[in-house]
């Protein structure tokens, strides 16, 4: 499309045109409306060059996000399986991991730490997309006996055990955020960060919190006026008064201080829970 068939349509025409095209903009077409000597014509050229910028940077973010993966596909692996886990700290529910394999060169425009993504809905739509894409994924989880049991450290590792070995297709490496899996077959590397440094454990990072908050969000219709489907367990202020209030719930993790003390249990009284 010319300047002078550009000059010929609306500025709504010309934004819905520029909407339909696929970044980047051809500069041509961008210099046309810069020369457009309609101020709406030129505030669209800066708002598609801004638009063209931040498409730029986040594709430079995600293959900075594939660092390690590319190191290990040039060395010979194909199933890189990154792992991560959920909720270490609630109070309340299981802990749960996830483990992610990821095509080749993948990339998802938004993908990072879920940590990161405070957005609820675009975590949830972020993990339906890897679903579809991944070349396999599977969670693991570790319940709240077990946790009063083994403690919440080692729950976490027993979590992403299940997540991998749950993978239909078996991973030949396996990257996990800031510590290694006990019993783990493949070669495995523990990355600090992990989850906002690699895009597959990232990619597990959003499974594992999203399968998690629904769990919660389903503990919420089971325990009506906790607040579970809000606060997903974690000891937020409203959680603690509602605890004080109405008392530990058997989805409670007796071993963790607040629940522990209203329980009136001593430390030594924690690992009595088989």
């Amino acid at each position: 499309m010319g300047s002078d068939v550009l000059s010929e349509k609306t500025i709504k025409e010309l934004t819905a045109y520029f909407h339909a095209l696929k970044q980047p903009f051809p500069d041509r077409l961008l210099e046309a409306l810069d020369q457009d000597p309609r101020t709406g014509a030129q505030q669209l050229a800066r708002t598609l060059r801004e638009q063209k910028r931040k498409t730029q940077k986040e594709a430079q973010r995600l293959q900075r996000m594939l660092h390690f993966e590319k190191e290990l596909w040039q060395k010979g692996f194909r199933f890189i399986a990154g792992v991560d886990e959920a909720g270490m700290a609630p109070l309340a529910g299981p802990v749960v991991a996830a483990a992610v394999i990821l095509p080749i060169r993948y990339t998802l425009p938004g993908l990072d730490d879920s940590k990161k993504i405070p957005d609820e809905h675009k975590r949830q739509t972020l993990a339906r997309q890897i679903k579809r894409d991944a070349i396999a994924w599977a969670v693991g989880r570790a319940e709240v006996r077990e946790i009063d049991r083994i403690n919440i450290y080692q729950s976490g590792l027993l979590a992403m055990q299940r997540a991998v070995a749950g993978l239909n297709t078996q991973p030949d490496f396996v990257l996990v955020d800031a510590r290694t899996i006990p019993h783990c077959a493949p070669p495995q590397r523990g990355i600090v960060h992990g989850d906002a440094l690699s895009a597959s454990i990232a990619a597990a990072s959003i499974l594992a919190k999203t399968t998690r908050d629904d769990h919660m969000i389903e503990m919420d219709r089971i325990y009506a006026g906790y607040g579970f489907a809000s606060h997903k367990g974690y000891p937020t202020p409203e959680h603690l008064r509602v605890l004080k209030e109405r008392g530990p719930l058997p989805i409670h993790r007796r071993t963790f201080a607040p629940v522990r003390e209203l329980l009136h249990l001593d430390p030594v009284q924690e690992n009595l829970f088989d």
